[in-house]
């Protein structure tokens, strides 16, 4: 049973408004000294002359990012926050760091916070990176002491020694984020929030940052960790919580909350899904995607796949502009979920690029053998006109279901944990030499 001594964050019917189409003016020091001094005059009016204040808000014209989100976050777990965009994840982010305040409900706290929403957040860009560490240390709570005793690690970790007295605003983006995370992650705050921004680093960085993460919560902190990306969700974090429309729907581990997602995000599995109505997608247009189902090679529509059968992936297009529908390439990619892919195939890798293409048709990718063992796998796809991005529907095409079949021919299943299937062949031989 948890008690308010192992409670980190308690958010209780937390909702936030935002007025729609209305600018606020920026107010002076003047300004604020003038309201503060004649605000007792305009209440002691209001009680003489029966008015009523204003209130605060109509429902027509405020919009809620969050409506009614309580939860509780024990100390050192670390809880990864989900949802489409939109969903409300970053205000919730913004009111736990106190960047915002709720319109109503409260949020306790126990700990010193350190953030990293936005690249750079709370970065002053003519400040250099090592009086930005300074600045951000001294700014949760840090004596200098103690950021001394941090700033080499920090720099060693963001990878910009000879640039950390430097302004900031002279950085790439990759050395901003870096030395913005490397700041936030290492200043020893025992709550971390962290939204999407890892998307700006490398492969290698983000891999780096999600290891950082997971020992600041190996040794007793708290992380909120907001992602798109579910293979980091799930490295990193047990439990998740899964927002919409400002509501929390869900929460629970981090399995089932993830899963519970990607079928709600795509409900539709294997057969035609209409790709020409959706609206997540991007590209200029010439090109765009209208359906997706497999074959095998008598052209029969499949249900689904086997391990090791000859299959054919099957897009239709329409063609906007023919005139201008030069050099077109087309690529499929398969993977657990967006963020997970296993192989990714264009035309390009194995044949020339699509001269002339009709204004409807399909493009046919066959795969023999294929070779992906039993599950239920994310299709995405993405198409090309001499090499600028014609259609790329953001959220994957639809799914495919793998039945297991005989892909090595001896009836031999293989191991169902791994998703792919590789053949070879072993041999032996005679050395003297291998047990020396």
């Amino acid at each position: 049973m948890k008690t308010m001594g192992d409670i980190a964050i308690h958010v209780e019917n937390v909702g936030k408004s935002y007025r729609l189409g209305e600018r606020h003016r920026y107010k002076a020091l003047r300004d604020t000294l003038s309201h503060a001094l004649y605000a007792p005059f305009r209440a002691t009016a209001s009680l003489f002359n029966g008015s009523q204040p204003a209130a605060s808000f109509s429902s027509n014209n405020h919009f809620w990012a969050l409506k009614d989100v309580s939860f509780e976050v024990k100390q050192g777990e670390a809880i990864g926050i989900i949802g489409r965009n939109g969903a409300g994840k970053s205000t919730l982010l913004k009111i736990l760091s106190r960047i915002t305040k709720p319109t109503k409900g409260y949020v306790r706290i126990h700990g010193r916070v350190g953030s990293l929403l936005e690249v750079g957040t709370g970065f002053h860009p003519e400040l250099t990176g090592r009086e930005n560490t300074y600045l951000n240390g001294a700014i949760i709570g840090m004596r200098k002491k103690e950021i001394d005793r941090k700033f080499d690690e920090i720099v060693a970790f963001a990878e910009i020694e000879k640039f950390i007295d430097t302004p900031v605003k002279l950085y790439s983006s990759g050395m901003f984020v870096r030395l913005a995370f490397a700041v936030a992650a290492h200043l020893e705050p025992e709550i971390l929030l962290v939204d999407e921004v890892l998307a700006v680093g490398d492969a290698a960085f983000q891999k780096k940052c999600i290891g950082k993460m997971g020992s600041v919560a190996k040794y007793g902190r708290t992380v909120l960790f907001v992602s798109h990306n579910m293979a980091a969700i799930e490295n990193l974090c047990e439990n998740v919580i899964l927002l919409d429309g400002g509501n929390l729907v869900r929460q629970g581990s981090c399995g089932e909350i993830i899963t519970y997602y990607l079928e709600d995000v795509f409900p539709s599995k294997n057969g035609v899904i209409p790709l020409a109505d959706r609206k997540d997608r991007s590209g200029n247009g010439r090109i765009l995607l209208t359906s997706f189902h497999i074959e095998d090679m008598a052209g029969n529509r499949l249900a689904a796949a086997r391990s090791g059968m000859d299959i054919a992936f099957v897009l239709g297009f329409q063609c906007h502009n023919l005139d201008k529908a030069k050099n077109v390439d087309v690529g499929l990619a398969i993977g657990k979920s967006e963020d997970r892919t296993l192989f990714r195939l264009y035309r390009s890798y194995t044949d020339p690029t699509f001269e002339i293409v009709p204004q409807f048709g399909t493009f046919r990718c066959h795969i023999p053998r294929f070779p992906l063992s039993p599950g239920s796998y994310l299709v995405s796809a993405r198409v090309t006109v001499g090499g600028d991005e014609a259609d790329w529907p953001r959220n994957g095409i639809g799914y495919i279901d793998v039945e297991a079949g005989d892909f090595y021919g001896t009836s031999k299943s293989g191991d169902k944990d791994t998703p792919f299937l590789v053949c070879g062949k072993w041999q032996i031989g005679t050395d003297e030499t291998a047990g020396r």
